[in-house]
């Protein structure tokens, strides 16, 4: 059986948003994590992904919902009680720029979680540890004393990976990790994520608004829309055979390398970006779904089991896919 290391049930979180509204960042998501494998969370910009991410770790605090780790519920353990789960679950940040203190060196950046939880006995043996992380992730151990302002940004990426691993945690949370990065940058850290996740038997959630990304990192992957959850299923299985709309729209609109397809139209989504303060009522996608019925406006559909593959869809059964 495969073990579950994180799953959340039922999260919520929402902001204030000023005279009594809300930001419905996270709704009522249900998800789990399996021990070794790389889990990719999909969609737009301010659909409440990197949200999740946060809520899962603990990093903010869900409005309701649970979150349990290794079958353990820590979702309101005090900052004590949590204290050993927290080395076990660490962050790769989107901006590799902002990540990093630019008073402090290479050195003192990866070397603080090592302070923090007493890995080393020595600054000796510490200074060691940070050599062989820096080694890790190709960053030359001569840059030992420079600062984050010397570095290029795929550099910095690096020195961020490196401080994330160097407490030796089980799950890696990878917030948008290339998306400040060039495209040849880009490739070069998603392989380097991938060459480390299998070196130290590492589970990952890898967040992204890019789908050809995660496709290319992730076992399973969760496509995201409006604070909730559109469909989950094994990333060949969901590429292949998308049972909802909005999952086969974000695929449809990735970028072909091939000049035969230069020419074929992309079906562009009709409607407005519903508003995460206001979101629409029944299924948030039925605003710009064209398989939209009188259903899909009054009632919310469930992520339900559709056959070792779940989607939140009244009717995906029905929809036409040429995949």
């Amino acid at each position: 059986m495969s073990e579950v290391l994180l799953e959340a049930r039922n999260l919520t979180k929402e902001f204030p948003a000023g005279r009594k509204k809300k930001v419905h960042a996270v709704s009522d998501v249900s998800l789990k994590i399996i021990r070794g494998e790389t889990l990719g969370l999909v969609g737009e910009s301010g659909c409440g992904k990197s949200t999740l991410g946060r809520l899962l770790i603990r990093l903010a605090k869900p409005q309701s919902g649970r979150i349990l780790y290794k079958g353990e519920d820590v979702t309101d353990m005090s900052d004590r009680e949590f204290s050993g789960y927290r080395r076990q679950m660490q962050m790769i940040f989107q901006d590799p720029y902002a990540s990093l203190d630019p008073r402090m060196t290479v050195r003192d950046l990866i070397a603080e979680p090592l302070d923090t939880w007493h890995v080393c006995r020595t600054k000796e043996e510490t200074t060691r540890r940070v050599l062989e992380l820096m080694q890790d992730v190709g960053v030359p151990g001569e840059y030992l004393y420079r600062y984050p302002h010397q570095f290029s940004g795929g550099q910095r990426q690096r020195i961020g990976i490196a401080r994330a691993l160097a407490a030796d945690p089980e799950l890696i949370v990878c917030d948008e990790p290339v998306s400040a990065l060039d495209v040849p940058v880009q490739n070069q850290i998603l392989n380097l994520i991938s060459s480390l996740r299998k070196k130290r038997e590492l589970t990952c959630l890898f967040i992204s608004h890019d789908l050809s990304v995660v496709r290319h990192i992730s076992d399973r992957v969760c496509i995201m829309f409006l604070g909730m959850l559109c469909e989950t299923g094994v990333t060949e299985e969901v590429f292949r055979a998308p049972l909802h709309p909005y999952t086969r729209f974000l695929i449809n609109a990735i970028l072909l390398p091939d000049p035969r397809h230069r020419h074929e139209e992309v079906t562009l989504l009709g409607g407005e970006v519903p508003s995460a303060v206001t979101p629409p009522s029944g299924c948030r996608f039925h605003t710009r779904c064209p398989f939209a019925t009188s259903e899909c406006s009054t009632q919310a559909p469930v992520l339900r089991d559709l056959g070792g593959r779940m989607a939140a869809c009244h009717h995906p059964l029905s929809i036409p896919n040429h995949h």
